[in-house]
Formats: structure tokens, sequence, C-alpha cells
């Protein structure tokens, strides 16, 4: 894809990739006795069993084994186990998010043609939730002719002529290493309440958008992008009383009774757009897939579980994203203490309290992809990514085939890794439509979806990244 740039990559991941940076310092094997504890939000579904009330499961647990201990092997007996696991994931994962709307509509705001000719923009706002009082701004691209086209749904890039709301600034430690439950309060010395500051640039006009992509519309792919952050705000700010300040603004406080994390908060907003696309008829509703990366990648991957109509396609995930908790860790990658220290606000509530002691999860990754069967999933990975490591990726990949066997639809899981650190590149795109092309058009590819690097092969591509 010659026309998407390096440069666009690292536009497209924007925030998504801040903050990634290699473990260098020990990770506390339990949370620490001085954090200011968040208020208990009472979510719909009760209390189920916390850290102390759960058997040690040093191994992955089973998809295919319901919670009364009985297997799996039927189309029909796994639809009662899917229910159970989306439950457990929603409880002590992801949060648990309100049901759909059920009253998306949306508005065009503007239109462009663009590449000369070759492409169409459209800006629409979305109106929805609770008396339509929730609204978010997508971009839509699309090939100039035919359709309707598959199409790709990006967290992360700014609609052009969207609205650039204001945003909250960063937790006082976020993003540096530190337990973010030490500290509270949103004033500054001087008493003033803080204000992130604008952004240095507004969206990208349509036509650099769409020339970013112009490869993906080639092949007969609609790209739809929103800001994750007109969903939920990625802060770690908390109020004077605990809670955390992302629960002011945005989708939340329309649904004070919800417990979901800032990942969920981004999923659910990919829904709302997915609620809009199956009504478009340039678009092919049958044939939805959802990225992003790192953060993002994570959200993504929460989207493709909770939504039935939509195929993931994460990228560079790093921790609590593709890779098992239970083999995440090892040679400075990211592990699950790491994640619940520096960002716990990103998940449940109910999963800080298995900081440390992993073995006690009642799921592990793999459950994510096993929702996603029998719908195609690829995940995007870089074999010098040093916060994502290859074996933990493999075991949630290999963990989760048994959902897609039982459904009879064995191969439709694949990872692809580039040699690369922690950003997107133009071949990490051509691997995604390549997938999706075999899967969802019948097109042969020659590529393999399988392949996992060794670790000197990970050693000798960190080595290289690191003298570029």
């Amino acid at each position: 894809m010659a026309r998407l740039t390096l440069a666009g990559a690292g536009i497209i991941l924007g925030l998504s990739i801040a903050g990634a940076q290699p473990v260098t310092a020990p990770t506390p094997s339990r949370p620490d006795s001085r954090e200011i504890p968040v208020p208990v939000i009472n979510a719909p579904m009760g209390r189920l069993p916390g850290v102390t009330e759960l058997p040690a499961r040093p191994g992955m647990p089973d998809v295919l084994v319901m919670g009364d201990g009985s297997r799996v092997t039927t189309p029909q007996q796994w639809q009662k186990r899917r229910a159970e696991i989306r439950r457990t994931l929603e409880y002590y994962a992801a949060g648990q998010m309100p049901p759909p709307p059920g009253n998306v509509r949306g508005r065009e705001m503007l239109a462009s043609i663009v590449l000369e000719g070759r492409a169409r923009y459209r800006l629409v706002r979305l109106t929805f939730g609770p008396e339509e009082q929730l609204s978010l701004h997508i971009g839509i691209l699309t090939p100039a002719a035919g359709g309707p086209f598959a199409a790709v749904i990006l967290k992360g890039e700014m609609p052009p002529g969207a609205p650039v709301l204001q945003r909250l600034p960063p937790g006082p430690n976020q993003g540096r290493g530190e337990n973010v439950l030490l500290i509270v309060g949103r004033e500054l010395p001087d008493g003033r309440a803080p204000v992130a500051p604008p952004p240095a640039a507004g969206p990208p006009t349509a036509e650099a958008l769409a020339a970013r992509y112009a490869d993906l519309f080639a092949r007969g792919y609609a790209l739809v992008v929103f800001n994750h952050n007109d969903c939920a705000e990625d802060t770690t700010l908390r109020n004077a009383d605990g809670s955390f300040a992302f629960r002011n603004t945005r989708f939340y406080p329309a649904y004070p009774g919800y417990d979901w994390g800032i990942l969920a908060g981004w999923a659910w907003g990919a829904s709302r757009v997915a609620d809009y696309l199956v009504t478009d008829p340039a678009i092919d509703k049958s044939k939805l897939i959802v990225t992003g990366a790192s953060r993002l990648g994570k959200s993504a991957m929460i989207a493709a579980a909770f939504d039935e109509r939509l195929m993931g396609a994460p990228a560079i995930t790093g921790g609590s994203g593709m890779g098992a908790h239970r083999f995440a860790g090892a040679s400075g990658s990211e592990s699950f203490d790491l994640m619940q220290m520096k960002y716990p606000n990103w998940f449940s509530p109910n999963l800080h309290e298995f900081w440390g002691q992993r073995e006690k999860l009642p799921f592990d990754q793999h459950w994510f992809l096993a929702l996603c069967a029998p719908r195609p999933f690829l995940a995007l990975e870089g074999v010098a990514d040093r916060i994502s490591l290859p074996e933990a990726v493999r075991q949630t990949v290999r963990a989760a085939e048994p959902a897609y066997e039982v459904l009879g639809a064995k191969g439709r899981i694949g990872v692809n890794y580039e040699p690369h650190a922690h950003t997107v590149t133009p071949a990490d795109w051509a691997a995604l439509m390549d997938f999706f092309d075999a899967h969802l058009r019948g097109r042969p590819t020659s590529r393999a979806f399988d392949r996992y690097p060794t670790d000197a092969e990970r050693a000798a591509a960190i080595a290289a990244a690191a003298k570029k």
C-alpha cells in the first residue's frame, strides 16, 4: 500500500500509542495499601464471587466447559455457554455496559468528492440514548462507484469537519508507570480546575484522510472513523471522592448505574456506529470490521466480542489485549499487574482485586475471541513490539480455537506479524485486507495467518529497532 505512508500510520494511532513504553521497573506484586478506593457502582448484574472465593486456575480456563462442569459438543450447547462467557467478561473484565439504545439516528452534515473523483466523504452526526441526549460524529469514506462496500471501522481518527470537543487533562501521574489510585483531586495548586490544552492541529481534511487510505478504497473497502475520546475521555483523573472524572462526561452521565470502563465505552461507541451503518445503503451490513491500535486495539477486541455484527482486527494490543494474562509479563512485556497499576479505569472495577493473583481469574483473554466465533478474527502484531509477548498471543489464539471448531469455523482466527515495534504500518493494512478478502470474498491469498516469531527472531527484531 504505497500511498498509506508511515507518517499516516502515526496519525492513525494518535493517542493510542501514547504511554506505551518498555517496562523498566519491577511491578509491585499486589495493590498498594495506600490506594484511595473508587466508589462502588451497583450495576445491574449484582455481585459475582470475588478473588478470595475463587479457586486458582493455573491453566487457561476451557471455553467449552460449562459452569456446571459439563462439556459443550454442539452449536446449540454453545449458545448457553456463550451467555456464561459474556456475563463473566462483562462483570470481571470490561464492566457492565448499557443495552443498545435502539434510537440511533444519523444526520449528514457535509459531503464531498475526493481523490479526483475516486472516493466520497460524508460527515454524519449520530444522536442516541435517553432523550437522544448523546451524539457522536463519524466520517464515512467510500469508493465513488459501486457498493455496497465492506467497511472498516477505525477508532482514533478524527472525522474531517467534526467539532473538537473540550478535553479533560490526563491524571497527575498518568502514563508514568505509577499507581494512579494513590492520587485524587482535580484542582491545581491555585485552586483552578485543570483543562486539557486544545489539540495542536484539528481534524485532517477529507482529501488528506482519503489519500492516506487510497489503497483501501481501491480494494473495494469503505472506511469509517470516529474519535474515541468523544465516547469516553482517556484520563486517569479522579474526583475528590475517588471516582474517576471520565464518568462525568461523554456517554457516562446518561447511564450512571453501569460500571463500564473506558475500553468498554469505546467499544459501545463502535456498536452505535454499527447501528447506523446497517441502515446505510452504501455499506454491506454483513461485512463490518472493527480495528484500532494499542489501547484502541484492546477496545476493538471487546467490541467484536460483544457485538455479533462486528469482525475484529485489533492491532498491537499489548498487555490485557491479545496476550493471555497467565502468560504475559515475561521478557519485558506488559503484565496484567502493570495494567492494573497504570490504567485500572480502562477495565471493570471488579478486575483490580486480581492484581498479583491472575491465576484466580475465572477467564482469560481467549474468552473474548471465543465470543467472536464463528466470525473471522485477525490479530495484527509487531515482531519488535516489546510490550507484547508472542507466546501469550499464541496461547490466546490456541485456547479460543475450540469454540470455532465446535461451530464448524476452524481456521477463521488468524494472526499476522510484521517486523516493526509498537506501531502500525502499510503492511498491517495489506494483511488485514488479504485476510478479509479471503474470508469474506473468497479471494485466494498466499499468506499464512498462523505464524509466530521465535524468541531469537523477536530478540533480533527488538535489537534492530533499537538501532534505528
